[in-house]
């Protein structure tokens, strides 16, 4: 489990897709103490470490995960986002983030509101049907604060030192993100389907018709 509160970011030395795809990431001080089969988010994707060499952290991907993620659209160089596995018994900041991707997003909109910005992505429904104004989303990692809503996209405000200790500061509109949404709704319907089934998945088919 992680809090998305970004630890550091790293850059991608190499990614070889294949049946399994492997992924290399320059993970500098994070990579201190990180050894094999500990658990990593890389741009929000959990990933188990295959081998810990120095600075460098070695991750294989299945091809379901570069399927659901934007995992496949890095390359040599490209910025990530890193988080290791939450302690237990440390601060508990953010929101509770799995590294399950629900969906992949695009950057529609950067602008600027005073010492911040205001930034748009698309999301698809399953990720706008837990969104709630104020509410939690993970984009790429990064625990965010939800300012609006829409049909097909939603908007969070970005501080500088957010944009600056994150992989935020390289991106730009069309950029595709990892996009998760804030678990607690998931278990919220789950456990209201027995006796509102029909009526959730009415509502379902309404923001899908939105979209």
């Amino acid at each position: 489990m992680f809090t998305g509160l970004v630890e550091g970011t790293g850059r991608i030395a190499f990614l070889e897709e294949g049946g399994m795809a492997r992924l290399g990431v320059s993970a500098g001080r994070l990579a201190e103490g990180t050894q094999t089969g500990d658990s990593v988010s890389v741009n929000g994707v959990c990933l188990t470490v295959h081998e810990a060499n120095g600075e460098m952290l070695l991750f294989y991907a299945m091809q379901e995960t570069l399927r659901r993620t934007a995992l496949g659209d890095l390359g040599e160089g490209d910025l990530v986002n890193l988080e290791r596995a939450m302690a237990l018994g440390s601060r508990f900041g953010g929101h509770i983030v799995q590294g399950h991707v629900d969906g992949v997003g695009e950057v529609l909109e950067v602008a600027p509101e005073a010492d911040a910005e205001i930034w748009e992505f698309s999301a698809p429904v399953s990720v706008l049907k837990y969104a709630v104004e104020k509410g939690s989303v993970c984009v790429d990692g990064i625990s965010l604060t939800l300012v609006s809503v829409g049909s097909a996209s939603f908007t969070v405000s970005i501080l500088p030192q957010t944009r600056e200790a994150t992989n935020l500061k390289s991106r730009s509109p069309g950029d595709r993100v990892n996009l998760e949404a804030d678990i607690i709704g998931k278990y919220v319907e789950r456990l209201l389907e027995p006796r509102l089934g029909k009526n959730l998945q009415t509502s379902e088919r309404r923001v899908e018709d939105a979209v």
